[in-house]
């Protein structure tokens, strides 16, 4: 029997269909290298090390003694009046400086008339410090009676100065922190709260005890 050409290209046709719908096969997947799998399992292992350190290094001490020279400041107190370190030594005996949140934090202002006459008792001058404008520190020192004049850091270069910035998370402003300084003009003692209100008894007592 014989096969036109016709019908070998319509034979031909048939085949080559046919080799066409065979599945075609897979590429096997590269396997990754030991170093790959090491890589790969590594990174969340660094991230995990990394927010450790981080919460360790960000803790920060809750008290130190800084046989350093005080940095000396000018600034205004709530009522305008400009106030500078070399002022308030000038009184005789140890200054205490509180560095604290301020405006928004009620046990902050609270914290002034609870401690200032015990720190008047024992010669102590003692010296608020705040980033508010002054208008609102106004305002919430008169709500509180407060007759301490406190003075407004509003450039923050005070408080980072001394070291009061980034504490217990609070990078824009002090948390809740104490800094004494010596007759000498020494820092004698640095202590931070993790709270916003010591009692009175409970913070001469630290004050008394300090390393």
């Amino acid at each position: 029997m014989k096969i036109t050409k016709a019908q070998m290209k319509t034979q031909k046709g048939v085949v080559m269909s046919r080799a066409g719908a065979q599945p075609r096969k897979r590429p096997e997947p590269k396997r990754k290298s030991s170093i790959g799998k090491w890589i790969g399992f590594g990174i969340p292992i660094i991230g995990i090390v990394g927010l450790v350190l981080f919460g360790v290094l960000s803790s920060g001490p809750n008290e130190a003694v800084v046989a350093s020279a005080a940095p000396d400041f000018s600034l205004p107190t709530s009522d305008g009046t400009m106030v500078s370190l070399q002022d308030v030594m000038a009184k005789g005996g140890d200054v205490l400086l509180y560095f604290s949140m301020g405006v928004g934090c009620d046990g902050c202002f609270a914290q002034i008339p609870e401690i200032a006459s015990d720190l008047a008792a024992k010669g102590i001058t003692f010296v608020p410090i705040m980033v508010n404008p002054a208008d609102q520190v106004a305002t919430e020192a008169a709500r509180f009676g407060i007759t301490t004049p406190i003075l407004i850091d509003s450039n923050r270069k005070t408080s980072s100065a001394y070291g009061m910035l980034g504490v217990y998370g609070h990078s824009d402003r002090p948390a809740h922190s104490f800094a004494l300084v010596g007759q000498d003009g020494t820092i004698k003692w640095v202590h931070h709260y993790a709270k916003m209100f010591v009692p009175a008894d409970e913070f001469m007592s630290d004050l008394a005890n300090r390393a």
